[in-house]
């Protein structure tokens, strides 16, 4: 007669009951920091001096940010993505971003015996049978995964193996799923805008991050396409060890390099000054790398790598750019690739008319509550889809009562678009950390009239016509 393990029915019941537990703290957690903003909101407007409500509202910001933080931090897995979503300096207040920033790379580490038996399982063979060497120390941890250095056993190659947390797909799941019930209220009561589809198009990417096979044939893939299009691709893509790839784990070329928030850092250690003309010039050709990049795979492709957040972007020598981490790809229906084609020429051109008829073939429904329709509807494109932030401002603010969220409900935000949205956003808060306002637009801009012209939607002739009414436009405008 066997016995009983206690231990193991005691973690059992223990898995069960996490989904609900996390549940639970998540709502205690958010209800507290949104109710707090909502009563704050009532106090604030009771006080006529501009001056204090600013005070007002930065004390307000530093107790939510350590609200947010501590919930973030305590829970990991997804609330580490929704960190690194809000820690950025274009976006959310500043005493956010001060907090959440230092958690974007701070996963949690997963036992060592624990990985062991996941990459043994995976692979089939013991690690000693694979590699030469393997560091049991994580180069890093993320929300998903965390990546070891090895050497493989015969051709002495380095390597960078990913392996999956155990147990992490059931939380993650829970954990979007929860968002989704907090986003679909804010919807009906805050925020105009359709925020259950973007947290329903999240759950679907996220779901895709936990199978490596599917990651390892997008990392390929991209390579292919942005190394056969270029004389010397844009940026660095490491190369899949295919024998060495399961759907829990991946093992990849290592590439050499700094992440790219540490450029300022490894700037002032060679004696450059990180705010003078050669670092300026090493942060443009940084940023160009990276924008042209993901022109091309936007626009051109339709396929591209949907999470450039900075723990993704090494740079190496000579300021190349290594884009790492394929989890989140997204792939483009050819309509919605050519209407946003559409939508990149009318921003670069300011023009508001286009920017409408572009929404309309994207599917994207608008409702305006304002005057002057059309051009808050070019100010909302510019919000959501370019990176160039307005002349004096570091901090967007999209749902301040002036903005144009506020003035143009989104009734309809097609899925797809959200990753597009996600990627620009994200170069935008690229771009302020490093000093450096460009516009993806106007950068964009040929690759744009290139894709439509593939598609045969313009001729060589008609693509001649909008080039020179956008230069009129631009000589009008003094852009």
């Amino acid at each position: 007669m066997h016995g009983f393990d206690f231990k193991e029915i005691q973690e059992k019941i223990s898995d069960s009951f996490r989904p609900w537990q996390r549940s639970f703290q998540f709502w205690v957690r958010a209800t507290n920091i949104y109710t707090g903003y909502k009563v704050f909101q009532l106090r604030v407007s009771l006080v006529k001096d501009a001056k204090k409500q600013e005070e007002m509202w930065e004390r307000q910001h530093e107790q939510a940010a350590d609200k947010i933080y501590f919930m973030c931090s305590d829970l990991g897995g997804f609330f580490l993505k929704i960190a690194q979503l809000l820690a950025k300096p274009d976006m959310a207040p500043a005493a956010w971003v001060k907090k959440l920033v230092t958690l974007c790379d701070q996963a949690p580490a997963t036992p060592f015996d624990a990985i062991q038996l996941v990459l043994e399982k995976e692979l089939g063979k013991s690690i000693g049978e694979i590699f030469e060497t393997f560091d049991e120390k994580p180069l890093g941890s993320a929300s998903i995964a965390q990546v070891h250095r090895a050497i493989v056993k015969g051709n002495k190659m380095n390597v960078v193996v990913k392996v999956q947390h155990p147990g992490i797909e059931r939380l993650m799941m829970t954990d979007i799923r929860n968002l989704q019930l907090f986003a679909l209220y804010m919807q009906r009561t805050d925020i105009k805008f359709d925020l259950h589809s973007i947290t329903k198009e999240m759950e679907k990417q996220i779901g895709y991050e936990f199978d490596f096979k599917r990651e390892a044939n997008a990392m390929e893939r991209i390579r292919c396409f942005l190394y056969e299009n270029n004389k010397k691709s844009p940026v660095l893509v490491p190369r899949v060890l295919r024998d060495m790839v399961t759907k829990r784990v991946l093992v990849m070329e290592y590439i050499n390099g700094i992440p790219i928030l540490s450029i300022g850092d490894e700037m002032a250690k060679r004696g450059i000054n990180p705010h003078g003309k050669i670092a300026e010039a090493a942060k443009h050709n940084i940023l160009n790398s990276l924008s042209r990049a993901y022109g091309q795979m936007i626009l051109k492709s339709g396929f591209f790598h949907a999470d450039p957040h900075p723990g993704n972007i090494l740079i190496c020598k000579g300021q190349e750019v290594a884009l790492l981490d394929y989890g989140q790809v997204k792939e483009l229906p050819n309509k919605l690739r050519l209407g946003y084609a559409n939508l990149v020429i009318a921003m670069a051109d300011n023009n508001a008319s286009r920017v409408s008829q572009s929404f309309w073939e994207m599917g994207l429904h608008t409702v305006a509550k304002c005057e002057n329709e059309q051009q808050e509807l070019l100010r909302l494109a510019q919000t959501l889809f370019d990176t160039k932030m307005p002349t004096g401002q570091t901090v967007l603010q999209p749902f301040s009562d002036d903005s144009s969220i506020k003035k143009i409900a989104v009734e309809t935000f097609p899925e797809e678009l959200f990753s597009v949205l996600r990627t620009v956003v994200l170069l935008r808060g690229l771009s302020v950390g490093m000093g450096v306002n460009y516009s993806c637009a106007e950068q964009w801009r040929a690759m744009a009239e290139e894709a439509l012209l593939a598609s045969g939607r313009v001729t060589r002739d008609g693509k001649e016509r909008s080039r020179r009414r956008a230069s009129l436009r631009r000589l009008r405008t003094g852009s």
